[in-house]
């Protein structure tokens, strides 16, 4: 949160479009696919190398010699040494050697050669040693992370309508139908200073009584060779060349009347200077914004602006909380095996800055029963439970999703942390989305599954990622994708965190967004999408 965000980089389509080339270009992006994307006319198989400056190339790390030729879920770039494998859900810190000298690196000899020179011999090319990385595999059966996030996104439809006052309530929903002009904006010819409206060449004759905003009654015309004082956002009267302001102007008490003149070295008005035209931001009938567009602060002063007092929007999805776990505590330090809960009280607003209505937040002991009933008795359009995803003896979720007859649509993602997230569709209709229990573990599980599920359900546009430098190597896993929270430096590159691992939170509270990075991992310099945290803040907020 130090430095400066860097621009956001279009993913293809306008947002908010919806269509299924959207979705991937998106989520392509967002993966950081190692595959050049193919030609439409040329057939499967034609490669297609991209613009370097492409904006979906730069989000999808392409253009560099070495994109091209590393196809998805590959070898990484540097092959990982034996070692024992760590607990499976642990990540290493994801900037391994930030505080060594680069000059002092150990490196080793790779089959890679430079081409010798008239009298060199040829020399293998040094590469970092790579730390051991966990698990060089990921369980059978998981989803690539981009496809669960597009398998979010496309088993949801949009929720019916409602009429909202145009207010603070409107805040963060979206246009069910576009907003169009109920007049032409603005209105009538008005002045865009405070000065004189003039007529014809100068010097100019003034005239009687000031010109002010609101005022119910139109000024008298103006004839060729007078003006009147106005004031900024007040009618001009019939007749006004233009508008003189007021710090270009003086006047001149003379036997015959007040005169008005240019003051010395401001030129004289040209016509239609500092005049609002009439429907010179639109006219009656034009479309102001399309459907889908998220209802900021400045979406309502525009609406207000237009004439409205009221909007259709598309309706907030309702989610129901269940925080699992008898190890759980709600106040005090944590002590004698016990933690506090985190996601209590970081959930719902998360969940209300993706654009849903939480109608409740329960914590439930680990029973079986206590959690079928739970999840029966919901009228939510979405459940989310943190805890219980894995195979534990205290595991409940998929038994009891067994048991009322649930689809699984999503179970286990390939992602570092959070990889033991459900998906699921319940015979109601309802979907429940199960994250794992540990805070950062649950963070991703938001960002994969809750982000682009609630998105479809609110009608909300999907938002353009992030791309940005690394400032150092991020060690990546074998086969999974990583997110790592990041912070912008003030050259609006990413630093990597170092509290990283799935059980903490120290790392994203700092942080700017979660950087993508692929199976393998990324170097400095590497762009990188980032995925923007800052929508996980209670605000009228923006999209991830």
């Amino acid at each position: 949160m130090s430095g400066p965000r860097p621009g956001r980089t279009p993913s293809g389509a306008g947002a908010g479009a919806g269509t299924d080339a959207d979705d991937r270009a998106l989520d392509d992006a967002l993966a950081l696919a190692n595959e050049p994307r193919r030609a439409a006319a040329g057939g499967a198989g034609n490669a297609v190398r991209p613009d370097r400056n492409d904006p979906l190339a730069v989000a999808l790390g392409l253009g560099r010699e070495d994109a091209d030729a590393r196809p998805p879920h590959t070898e990484p770039r540097t092959r990982p040494q034996a070692g024992p494998a760590p607990d499976a859900d642990s990540a290493p810190d994801p900037v391994p050697n930030a505080d060594r000298d680069p000059a002092a690196e150990p490196y080793r000899a790779d089959t890679t050669t430079t081409p010798p020179g008239p009298s060199a011999p040829a020399q293998p090319v040094r590469q970092p040693v790579q730390p051991p990385l966990p698990h060089a595999h990921s369980p059978v059966g998981t989803v690539p992370w981009a496809e669960a996030r597009r398998i979010a996104r496309r088993v949801g439809r949009r929720l019916g309508t409602e009429v909202r006052d145009l207010g603070e309530d409107a805040l963060g929903m979206t246009l069910a139908g576009p907003l169009t002009a109920l007049t032409d904006l603005p209105s009538f010819d008005s002045s865009a200073m405070d000065g004189w409206a003039v007529a014809g060449p100068g010097p100019w004759r003034l005239r009687g009584h000031s010109v002010l905003a609101g005022q119910q009654r139109p000024a008298e015309p103006l004839h060729g060779g007078h003006a009147i004082a106005i004031a900024t956002g007040a009618a001009v009267p019939t007749g006004t060349t233009a508008v003189l302001r007021s710090e270009h102007g003086w006047t001149q008490r003379r036997t015959d009347g007040e005169w008005l003149q240019v003051r010395s070295p401001h030129p004289a008005p040209t016509p239609g200077q500092e005049v609002r035209a009439r429907g010179q931001e639109c006219r009656g009938g034009d479309e102001l914004l399309p459907a889908g567009t998220l209802v900021t602060p400045a979406v309502l002063g525009l609406a207000a602006a237009a004439g409205y007092d009221e909007l259709t929007v598309t309706v907030r999805p309702r989610v129901d909380v269940l925080v699992l776990g008898d190890e759980l505590l709600d106040h005090g330090l944590p002590r004698s095996g016990r933690v506090r809960d985190a996601l209590g009280p970081m959930l719902p607003s998360s969940l209300r800055a993706l654009g849903a209505e939480v109608t409740s937040v329960r914590r439930l002991v680990d029973d079986e029963e206590a959690l079928r009933r739970a999840v029966s008795d919901s009228t939510a359009d979405v459940i989310v439970t943190t805890g219980g995803t894995a195979g534990g003896p205290v595991d409940h979720l998929h038994p009891v999703l067994a048991r009322i007859g649930a689809k699984l649509l999503v179970d286990g993602v390939a992602v570092r942390p959070g990889h033991p997230m459900v998906l699921a569709e319940l015979p109601s209709g309802t979907h429940l989305i199960g994250l794992p229990g540990n805070p950062l573990a649950a963070v991703s599980g938001v960002l994969t599954l809750a982000a682009p599920l609630l998105r479809t359900l609110a009608g909300r546009p999907a938002p353009a990622p992030y791309a940005a430098p690394l400032t150092a190597d991020v060690t990546g896993h074998p086969v999974d994708t990583r997110l790592v929270p990041v912070v912008f430096d003030d050259d609006s590159a990413a630093r990597p965190l170092r509290f990283s691992g799935p059980a903490m939170l120290r790392g994203l509270a700092e942080a700017d967004g979660m950087a993508v990075i692929p199976p393998g991992g990324a170097r400095a310099g590497d762009d990188t999408a980032v995925l923007d945290t800052g929508a996980l803040a209670l605000a009228w907020g923006s999209g991830t």
